[in-house]
């Protein structure tokens, strides 16, 4: 039975602790823990505005409604694809849910659609298609409720009951991770440029990120996860006699240090733009030193590969999409970031009918069916590698693997009319098991990846900057696409004659902003004016 209340004393010692006031207020999870006070204060967590918000309620408008506000995509001859959009946002809206009274939880929220709890892993990836949906419901704030729940010395749990109890004690292998907060922040402030939002979650993710770093780091600095912990919850990578699921195996996880490399370059960006100097002054550092030991001694010349690293310094021979986290860093050189990207087109590996496999078929474990991380082809993971192929500048191959990913999900829309947990890698069918109407990260295809990849619109507003890569041929475009504080914008690209035509673009916006019109191997950039005007 869970305590209410902490005692008095330990309420005194606490305030005082490295003059932290305020620290532990009524809805935190330390009040709900019968566990002694082990806390070390992390004093940016003084700074934490959400762990002491008043509960804001927002609800949602119908699904009508929401028609009239969201992003409007048309394809010429797709309506599939355009009613698959609108009903990604449908099921998506219908799992909205409000705070219970007591929980501590401090907003409206879209749930994961799995048990009812939070999931770190997930609304990660579900808010960074929800960001399109900013004009109708408040998505982003679905983070705040994490960290709401943020401890005094900077954890904040991996999975959050709607009662808002932590699911794991901090010292638990299973309690935290993947790091992947900082990424959607950004994200949503590249899209919107909310500076009022990043100077309050800039103290919660910086103090996390220190939490991390000392938590789950091994004496030379490197990080270790647990099945769990990463997210893959079966993937085979432990080495026999440890636990697939909870154990640290005792290895350095690769993508846990990879991700902590990518939320050390993020955290720089933010703490530079808000003159954060103090703390990000050791950020540098960390992402040269875990990035020099992963190139030195987590790359096999002889696979091309990068791996997780046994106990003994030996390495795995588990090839799984947790690697490409990589194209999130700058830790590889251009030759071995070749190499190691050259395994997604391979069809013995990565390339099966269905892309990305999130194990290398020729594993002995591989499953056709998927089951779980043993091949399954998993929306937020596709993201990953999709976004990383770009911003790498491998734009046909992240195009190849984008058009591949979503005609399977619209093929399996098609037969079932919904969305799946995950996919199979073999078939154009859902994963053994998974769970159906899973909106839920799987809105990252019929709506993410048919802006940013497909239709190729991506945003920047820190440098006033939109790109629109066109690699259809078809006539498309979108209304209503959101751009910074205000700013309404549509797109209208011609019907081409073939791929190394010029697109002909008519843009109408309420807003200024430079436009990168890209093609093929081709590229202008041309200043766009409030108004209409055609590029």
């Amino acid at each position: 039975m869970r305590i209410k209340t902490i005692t008095a004393v330990m309420l005194a010692a606490l305030a005082t602790t490295a003059g932290a006031q305020n620290l532990i207020p009524s809805g935190s999870p330390l009040y709900k823990l019968p566990y002694k006070n082990t806390y070390v204060m992390q004093t940016l967590v003084a700074e934490n505005t959400f762990r002491t918000a008043k509960v804001e309620k927002t609800v949602p408008g119908s699904f009508e409604k929401a028609r009239k506000v969201l992003p409007a995509p048309y394809w010429e001859g797709h309506e599939k694809e355009i009613e698959m959009y609108w009903k990604a946002w449908q099921i998506g809206i219908k799992n909205i849910c409000q705070p219970l009274d007591d929980s501590g939880f401090v907003t409206s929220y879209i749930a994961p659609a799995y048990n009812g709890n939070i999931f770190m892993w997930d609304d990660a990836f579900i808010t960074m298609f929800c960001r399109y949906g900013r004009n109708f419901f408040p998505f982003q704030k679905t983070l705040d409720n994490f960290y709401a729940k943020q401890h005094p010395d900077g954890f904040i749990c991996r999975e959050i009951r709607a009662d808002g109890s932590d699911c794991f004690s901090r010292y638990d292998p299973t309690s935290t991770g993947p790091n992947l907060l900082p990424w959607s922040e950004w994200k949503y402030y590249t899209q919107f440029g909310d500076d009022n939002r990043l100077n309050k979650v800039f103290p919660v993710l910086a103090a996390y990120y220190k939490w991390l770093k000392l938590n789950r780091t091994w004496r030379n600095g490197t990080y270790w996860s647990s099945g769990w912990g990463t997210g893959m919850d079966n993937m085979p990578r432990v080495p026999e006699g440890y636990n697939t699921i909870y154990s640290n195996g005792h290895m350095i996880w690769l993508d846990a240090c990879l991700q902590q490399i990518m939320v050390a370059d993020i955290l720089l960006k933010m703490g530079f733009y808000l003159e954060r100097w103090q703390e990000i002054e050791e950020f540098e550092d960390d992402i040269k030193k875990l990035s020099e030991y992963i190139n030195n001694n987590m790359w096999s010349e002889k696979d091309a590969f990068l791996y997780d690293q046994y106990a003994d310094n030996s390495l795995s021979t588990t090839q799984g999409i947790y690697a490409y986290w990589a194209l999130h860093t700058d830790v590889l050189p251009k030759d071995r970031l070749d190499a190691l990207v050259s395994h997604l087109e391979d069809t013995t590996k990565f390339n099966r009918p269905h892309r990305v496999a999130s194990l290398a078929a020729d594993h002995p474990k591989y499953k056709a069916n998927g089951r779980y991380w043993t091949g399954g082809v998993w929306p937020g993971t596709n993201y990953m590698v999709i976004s990383g192929l770009t911003d790498k500048g491998y734009r046909r191959l992240a195009h190849d693997i984008t058009m591949n990913h979503y005609n399977n999900v619209l093929k399996v829309y098609e037969k079932t009319g919904t969305f799946w947990e995950y996919y199979a890698p073999e078939k154009a069918e859902p994963g053994f098991m998974a769970r159906k109407d899973f909106v839920g990260w799987t809105g990252l295809p019929p709506i993410a990846e048919l802006i940013e990849y497909i239709f190729g619109i991506r945003a920047n507003v820190q440098e006033n900057n939109i790109t629109l890569d066109v690699n259809l041929t078809d006539g498309y475009g979108i209304d209503r696409y959101p751009y910074g504080a205000d700013g309404l914008i549509s797109f209208k690209v011609a019907r081409r004659g073939s791929a190394g035509e010029k697109p002909k673009v008519t843009v109408t916006t309420n807003t200024p902003f430079r436009l990168t019109l890209m093609w093929g191997d081709n590229k202008i950039e041309k200043e766009i004016k409030k108004g209409t005007q055609t590029v």
